[in-house]
């Protein structure tokens, strides 16, 4: 196999976008476009990336990393300009040459190795991505010759009748001959009504010289969109949606919604998961088998035990057990851990805890900062007070006590195994094991007082 190299093309701001955010950083289902086409592009087994930048260069750096080379644009004259940047890192490599467009983030891997294939078998110098489009309107067309061969690219405003007939199209993506490529685009004028350097030019040059040029037809025409506005970004979500979904729910995933669940690329979901619709889940979230979520519930960066249940709750950057019921309208914020069996109900809300193995927080309570036990049970409307304005501190509840309604553990504070804590105390000290501790003033009754009062208001 020869060897292979790539040029993403991600220097231009995108203007119709009307976006301060550079057009290839607009997200496709939580992850850049620019990264959709790297990611699927390198599973090629690509010998080296490169990456033309320009505006937002150096945010599309940081997004990319060490995953690619990059170059320069600094002025951005059209495509052609746009390869031959990348010149002095490649131009005397021996192999083919993907050039790719950093705004079509839904072109597969699979596209991209059949592509590579039918150019290297063809032994051809350039071949084209072509797709043939229901409506071309608007698009580069493909001409062929008698023999089927690909003669020219006339762009929509230059085509004559005939050639607006040809459904054909252009996709913007190209294999090349690498040093071909190099010594053609010296060759590209900008002798145009733009006064850019087109890609496209190299096929005719290429042409022009005898050299062969073919074309390899996508039969996925809805993988070659081009994101240029907000309406085509829409649109490359709701086509990635369904292809993630779908491949989900082929792996054994039942999904009730598909039109309205929204699953991230590096979402790993085992069998027998059932998703609600209006689930999100983002990141790279694990949901282990016979799990249940939502509707309505949002899951980012989390792990999900098997057999838990979640309804209407936000989690995020935590783990939770086995056979966890969350919600209805539960909060699972950064850094908790959720035992098995534990459950964690309505309006409740936990953050940088761990709550043990069978334990409960079954209503209207918040735990923060927080050690909580085995089979702990804690009542509702009870707070760890964790935090004084300046410093956050730790509650510790160890295993088997019993925390009473509307109790509030001013941390730092432990409370003691199998403790029982009286409803309605605020506990400032520690509390031994096995105590029972209650600390709330004494109750007085006013015996006839009430009905003075009501009494008053009649005169």
């Amino acid at each position: 196999m020869a060897n292979r190299y790539a040029v993403i093309l991600a220097a231009g701001q995108g203007t119709r976008m009307k976006s301060k955010l550079y057009k290839v950083l607009h997200p496709v289902l939580g992850r850049p476009m620019v990264q959709h086409v790297l990611d699927q592009v390198k599973a090629v087994s690509l010998d080296e990336v490169v990456t033309i930048v320009g505006h937002g260069a150096e945010l599309v750096k940081e997004h990319l990393g060490e995953e690619s080379k990059f170059v320069l644009q600094a002025e951005q004259l059209g495509t052609g300009h746009a390869v031959i940047q990348a010149e002095k890192l490649l131009k005397d490599k021996e192999g083919t040459t993907i050039v790719v467009c950093g705004d079509t983030p839904l072109i597969t891997n699979k596209t991209y190795l059949d592509l590579f294939e039918h150019h290297e078998k063809e032994s051809s110098k350039a071949t084209i991505l072509t797709a043939i489009a229901p409506n071309p309107s608007g698009y580069g067309r493909v001409i062929r010759n008698e023999k089927n061969e690909v003669e020219r690219i006339v762009e929509h405003k230059d085509a004559n009748e005939n050639e607006l007939r040809v459904e054909e199209i252009n996709t913007g993506t190209y294999c090349f001959d690498n040093k071909a490529l190099f010594e053609a685009l010296k060759e590209v004028s900008n002798d145009n009504v733009q006064g850019e350097y087109y890609l496209t030019d190299v096929i005719e040059i290429m042409k022009n010289k005898s050299e062969k040029v073919s074309a390899y037809v996508t039969p996925e025409f809805e993988e070659t969109l081009g994101v240029n506005d907000r309406v085509a970004l829409a649109q490359a979500e709701k086509t990635m949606k369904k292809r993630i979904n779908e491949q989900h729910m082929r792996n054994g995933v039942t999904i009730i919604d598909p039109e309205n669940t929204y699953i991230h690329p590096d979402v790993i979901i085992e069998q027998d998961v059932v998703l609600h619709p209006g689930s999100i889940i983002t990141g790279s979230s694990v949901i282990k088998e016979n799990a249940e979520i939502g509707p309505h519930s949002e899951i980012a960066n989390c792990e999900i035990g098997e057999s838990t249940i979640i309804k209407q709750s936000v989690a995020t950057d935590s783990k939770i057990g086995d056979r966890v019921n969350v919600g209805p309208f539960a909060h699972i914020r950064p850094d908790a851990t959720i035992g098995n069996g534990a459950k964690v109900g309505n309006f409740v809300e936990i953050k940088k805890s761990t709550l043990g193995e069978g334990s409960k927080v079954s209503h209207l309570s918040y735990i923060g900062d927080a050690q909580v036990g085995s089979n702990v049970n804690v009542g509702c409307g009870t707070i760890t007070v964790n935090y004084d304005g300046k410093n956050k501190y730790l509650t510790t509840i160890e295993d088997d006590a019993f925390i009473g309604c509307n109790s509030n553990l001013v941390a730092p504070v432990t409370v003691g195994k199998g403790s029982y804590i009286a409803a309605g105390s605020t506990i400032t000290k520690d509390v031994p094991e096995g105590s029972l501790s209650i600390a709330r003033s004494k109750q007085s009754n006013k015996e006839g007082y009430a009905t003075r009062i009501k009494n008053r208001k009649k005169d």
